[in-house]
């Protein structure tokens, strides 16, 4: 299983740099739409919706997504309400445990988790778009890694019984290591990260491994709520995309904002 899911990441990561330094921008954010697409059709599976209401959900969501991408003055607004959305609401969600959903609710709460993140692929510049998923991955990798060798105090038994509190320390000791490489080396982010202002940047950059661990565990609720292993069957040992992409639906957003508030997006 791990050979398959490190060989189904390669090709993955592959075809993304390819269309992430070869497509015009355009092109990407229709790569990106289909993307938007196939998690809206995984998540309102997951929410246990038939298959007319899927597509339906598949649908309004790219529009969603289009209309997002073509007012960016009301960008700002949705990327706000998502960042709310992981830092207030989904907490106070996954305190509850698995208390019963309704289907409107969680369609409505995939629009909150998909879109936003869509339209921040899309915005971000494409070099700081990668750096920002190098963070985003680090931190699963080393959650992943830290957590199977070490792993022993369960993070959200009921919710998630392979999670565990040494995985989440890997995963912030791992994002502080990149973020420390990453302002060491970028000379656009080493003017700007100096004295003092490396305090508010690791902050920020703690902020992100926080919001990228509750992505997965939001997705994980739902997928023990309709009684699923994987969002779909779509990436060989990895499961569908949803499962690819839960953690960056939620750092995306805070990661967007917070470029904006540096000035460097």
């Amino acid at each position: 299983m791990l050979a398959t899911r490190i060989l189904t990441a390669t090709a993955l990561l592959a075809a993304f740099l390819a269309a992430l330094f070869y497509l015009d921008q355009k092109q990407f954010a229709a790569l990106v739409a289909l993307v938007v697409a196939i998690a809206a059709n995984e998540w309102s599976a997951l929410a246990g919706a038939g298959k007319i209401t899927r597509l339906a959900y598949a649908g309004a969501s790219v529009l969603a997504y289009g209309l997002f991408l073509l007012l960016p003055e009301l960008a700002r607004g949705l990327m706000w309400g998502a960042f709310a959305f992981w830092a207030v609401v989904v907490p106070w969600r996954l305190a509850r445990g698995l208390a019963p959903t309704p289907v409107l609710w969680t369609l409505a709460a995939g629009l909150i988790v998909i879109v936003p993140a869509g339209v921040a692929m899309a915005t971000l510049a494409r070099d700081l778009l990668l750096l920002l998923l190098g963070l985003i991955w680090t931190a699963d990798t080393a959650a992943y890694f830290v957590g199977r060798a070490f792993g022993r105090h369960q993070l959200a038994p009921s919710i998630s019984p392979g999670k565990t509190w040494e995985g989440v320390a890997g995963a912030v000791a791992g994002c502080i290591i990149y973020a420390i490489i990453w302002a060491s080396f970028d000379p656009e982010l080493r003017a700007r990260v100096q004295g003092v202002i490396w305090v508010p940047f690791l902050a920020g950059v703690l902020l992100l491994c926080a919001l990228s661990v509750l992505g997965d565990l939001f997705e994980s609720a739902l997928k023990r709520q309709s009684g699923a292993k994987d969002s779909g069957k779509l990436l060989p040992g990895h499961g569908g995309v949803l499962d690819r992409i839960d953690s960056a639906t939620a750092a995306l957003p805070g990661a967007l904002l917070l470029m904006q508030a540096m000035g460097a997006a």
